[in-house]
């Protein structure tokens, strides 16, 4: 999609340093995605220990208990 923005120079440049990435539209790209996957760390990082499960670690494992005699 083309898209027309006005851009701090500046900033642009700094931010193509920063990732190293060859051009203004791979900054740009790069930049949106991280924002992206930060927000989802934080919305996985708000659902911790909200989540309850409710296993048994011997049976996933693989480890079945004798029975009792």
């Amino acid at each position: 999609m083309r898209t027309t923005l006005d851009l701090p120079e500046a900033l642009l440049n700094e931010a193509r340093e920063a990732t190293g990435k060859a051009s203004k539209t791979e900054t740009i790209v790069y930049a949106l995605q991280e924002v992206v996957r930060r927000r989802k760390i934080e919305t996985l990082k708000a659902m911790f220990g909200t989540v309850a499960i409710d296993l048994d670690l011997s049976k996933v494992r693989g480890r079945h208990r004798a029975p009792a005699s």
